[in-house]
């Protein structure tokens, strides 16, 4: 199995190298999509057949699987034209993926952000690179959270220059110069500019975001800068109790941390400012508890945290497994939660709750859990207790499969 993977720009005459231009001469099948096929007609022989790349994308892999030059021995191999580099974020690495045995050369050529860069003679050696390209966006959010003085992002239809300043403007992300760069390569419609509401951005273009000040993220976020859940000081996680809760959680090397009860969303927001990286699923069963966390999300710009309203007990069986859980409510149905979570708990995973012995309290949460540990089999690490101040005293809780 062979594929020749050619890059290239949206030039409407590109340019290719001798080599390249006697593959295409004695190619017999081509592929591509329909613009590229417009770029390159005029090169194809006569005799030339094309298979669109079209989704669903299984349906272009049959034809390719069918086609005899797609086998060593009986032709050049099938000759794929691809945008810019085929190996950045490109058609390459999903043939590789896709036919891992087959043998794979690339002629590339610059890509998109690296011709943008070019047209703004930027060095671009540091630059951060996010593909939104049918893709979500917790990779941006990852990188404007960290603060990566350079950002380059690949769009497609959807995530467009203008959704992409809409979401940064959101979660408070004006600390970035946005330049777009359209049809790059083509010398009758290419354009370079700096971002506007105003203007009508065509397919295919690309941003960089070149960063003008540091966006400020305190390790500890002060509980008084939190929208509170009826301006009620006591439901929400103290700050010091909240960076030693992240702590028992070991974020640094988790993927998927579920936020069971965040009433103000206070962990949730802490664990994404601190843990860009992770995956974060945050469960209340209060209502009025959604606006509080979406305001507060804007408010430390703390965009991409998953927000589920309901009874966590019948809402988190489409939700993406957790390998840290952190219970912050559980309205006495402790066991019944921790039960539910250990369908899914990775095989390493742990769980966090945090109890506070208060003398008008009738349930010891702490026994709670001890029974619910030992009716579960579940280890236990040795507790934290700390007391900030003259309030009751809290206990870190931990345990593991």
């Amino acid at each position: 199995m062979k594929f020749i993977v050619i890059g290239i720009t949206d030039n409407p005459k590109p340019f290719f190298p001798p080599e390249v231009l006697e593959i295409i001469k004695n190619g017999k099948v081509f592929s591509g999509g329909k613009r590229h096929h417009e770029i390159v007609a005029p090169l194809l022989p006569k005799e030339a057949a094309w298979i669109d790349i079209t989704v669903p994308l299984d349906a272009v892999f049959d034809k390719y699987k069918n086609t005899p030059s797609f086998r060593r021995g009986t032709g050049g191999g099938l000759i794929v034209f691809a945008s810019g580099d085929p190996l950045f974020f490109g058609f390459a690495n999903t043939l590789q993926r896709e036919f891992p045995d087959a043998e794979l050369k690339v002629y590339p050529t610059f890509n998109s952000l690296q011709m943008l860069a070019h047209r703004l003679v930027m060095p671009y050696h540091d630059m951060h690179i996010v593909s939104l390209t049918g893709r979500p966006w917790d990779k941006l959010d990852e990188a404007l959270i960290k603060g990566y003085p350079l950002i380059g992002c690949l769009t497609d239809k959807h995530k467009t220059p203008h959704a992409i300043h809409q979401r940064m403007m959101e979660y408070g992300y004006d600390n970035y110069q946005m330049t777009i760069g359209e049809n790059l390569g083509n010398d009758r419609t290419e354009r370079v500019s700096r971002y506007d509401d105003g203007t009508d951005y065509t397919n295919p273009n690309c941003v960089i975001l070149q960063q003008t000040e540091e966006h400020p993220h305190p390790f500890g976020i002060p509980d008084n800068e939190f929208t509170l859940l009826d301006g009620r000081e006591k439901m929400i996680t103290k700050m010091p109790v909240r960076l030693l809760t992240l702590q028992a959680l070991e974020l640094s090397k988790r993927k998927v941390l579920w936020d069971i009860g965040f009433c103000t969303g206070s962990v949730s927001i802490e664990a994404r400012l601190q843990f860009p990286h992770l995956q974060i699923e945050a469960f209340e069963i209060r209502p009025e508890c959604e606006a509080i966390i979406q305001e507060n999300m804007r408010r430390f710009g703390a965009p991409g945290i998953n927000i589920h309203i309901d009874d966590f007990l019948g809402c988190c069986d489409a939700v993406a497994a957790p390998d840290a859980v952190f219970i912050g409510g559980h309205g006495g149905h402790l066991r019944e939660i921790m039960e539910k979570v250990l369908t899914v708990l990775a095989p390493d995973g742990i769980i966090v709750m945090n109890s506070v012995i208060a003398p008008k309290v009738t349930t010891d949460s702490h026994q709670l859990w001890d029974e619910a540990c030992i009716a579960l089999g579940l280890r236990q690490d040795p507790p934290i207790r700390v007391q900030l101040n003259d309030n009751h005293p809290i206990t870190i809780l931990r345990c593991r499969r």
